[in-house]
């Protein structure tokens, strides 16, 4: 049986990085792509993404699912980094029944809150104002040195 995904046509992520909708893109390169997320679920939430459209980390190619978690690797630094973070969240959803929301693979980078863990229940929407200033203080930390 088919994993099933989310309905979003056409696909929110590829819009975004065509330009046709605003959004934080605070980093990109021929694979990967990495946006500020306009929920906050954890402090400095960012999604690293496929360039291309693939709906499920299934259907993601091996050499793009690699680029995929170096940059997993290098962002998540960075966000401990920006926030002095006791813990950084990473997680992906594939499918309707685990919670995915844009049928093309992300990753969840967050620093857990000063309380610990993540938000799972509604956030408010930030603006796009509000990302640009978290991919700013988290550009500032991006390959820093601890």
């Amino acid at each position: 049986m088919p994993i099933q995904v989310p309905i979003d046509d056409p696909c929110a992520f590829c819009e975004y990085l065509a330009g046709r909708r605003p959004y934080t893109i605070i980093g990109r390169d021929a694979l990967t792509a990495v946006l500020v997320t306009r929920e906050q679920r954890g402090r400095g939430h960012v999604l690293v993404i496929p360039v291309d459209h693939h709906e499920t980390i299934i259907d993601v190619p091996t050499h793009v699912a690699e680029a995929l978690m170096r940059s997993v690797q290098r962002w998540a630094a960075a966000v401990a980094r920006a926030h002095s973070a006791e813990g950084v969240a990473v997680w992906q959803n594939n499918g309707v029944p685990a919670h995915q929301s844009v049928p093309h693979v992300h990753f969840h980078v967050a620093a857990t809150l000063a309380e610990g863990g993540t938000h799972w229940d509604g956030v408010p929407t930030l603006s796009i104002r509000e990302t640009d200033a978290i991919a700013a203080a988290l550009l500032a930390k991006l390959d820093a040195r601890p």
